[in-house]
């Protein structure tokens, strides 16, 4: 039964997911080269199609979720949590896309679309503690170098990262929600890396190395996510933002990575309750 479960999630499901992103692939190469208002207009609604990638990946990921008891079990609510972050990313970006194309004005910061971008980080951290657990993870356990190493850098890098765009920044304590979120994207995004790293760590050596190849996915998945997140802000302060750009287009990308990561995730344990 395990074995046919298995063969269902990385067979049909990773073939929905590749053509979801086949479709928007096309899509955005046909519109990309043209400026015409009309087509300014359609990259506007791709800018909005594509979040279907991150919906049937949170689709994806209830169903993984309700066969390991859901929030009942370790592995279900960390399942379950990958699942809301993509849910929450969607909703994020149904509100930037509906200023756009219905109010017809630039999205404000903050705004609603920010409570689900920044409330996906806090979903993402708390999925990637949960795996931690299901590996073997102690948080609070004597940690090694490399354990060390797998927070500092991370951490290190988003730091730096944050400061390059925002080393002069003004403080305007009038706004203390801009204040929070200015701050609160980039530690976010440094805590799950970490976490994420971590869990890397401890997969090699527990359950026969069954977990690194889908959580060193899940990794892939996070800095994917961070580089959307750093090239639109880098976009976004220098006024080249644009619906349908690269930047936008690798919003897709990372979507897709999170939904392959659920997936494997998923079939991995399956294979190992099939052992």
């Amino acid at each position: 039964m395990y074995k046919k479960l298995e063969k269902f999630f990385k067979n049909r499901m990773v073939q929905v997911d590749i053509l979801l992103l086949v479709v928007v692939t096309i899509w955005w190469f046909f519109i990309k080269p043209f400026n015409s208002e009309s087509i300014t207009h359609s990259k506007h609604i791709w800018s909005s199609a594509y979040m279907f990638i991150s919906i049937i990946g949170g689709v994806f990921g209830l169903i993984i979720s309700k066969y390991w008891g859901g929030y009942k079990s370790i592995i279900g609510k960390a399942i379950l949590c990958f699942s809301v972050g993509l849910f929450l990313q969607s909703f994020g970006q149904f509100v930037y896309n509906y200023y756009t194309l219905f109010v017809k004005i630039e999205t404000p910061y903050p705004s609603l679309g920010d409570f689900g971008y920044f409330g996906s980080i806090i979903a993402y951290i708390y999925g990637v503690s949960l795996l931690g657990r299901a590996v073997g993870l102690k948080f609070f356990s004597k940690i090694s170098i490399n354990q060390i190493l797998a927070i500092v850098l991370p951490l290190l890098m988003l730091v730096f990262s944050y400061f390059f765009f925002l080393r002069d920044y003004q403080f305007d304590w009038s706004k203390p929600l801009t204040i929070f979120l200015d701050f609160g994207y980039p530690l976010g995004q440094a805590t799950y890396v970490s976490l994420a790293l971590l869990v890397l760590i401890v997969s090699i050596r527990s359950l026969g190395g069954m977990m690194k190849r889908p959580v060193l996915l899940l990794i892939f998945a996070l800095l994917v996510q961070y580089l959307c997140d750093f090239n639109f802000l880098y976009q976004a302060n220098r006024g080249s933002w644009y619906a349908g750009s690269w930047g936008d287009y690798l919003y897709a990308v990372s979507y897709f990575i999170m939904t392959l990561a659920i997936i494997y995730i998923g079939s991995t344990f399956f294979r190992i309750k099939e052992s």
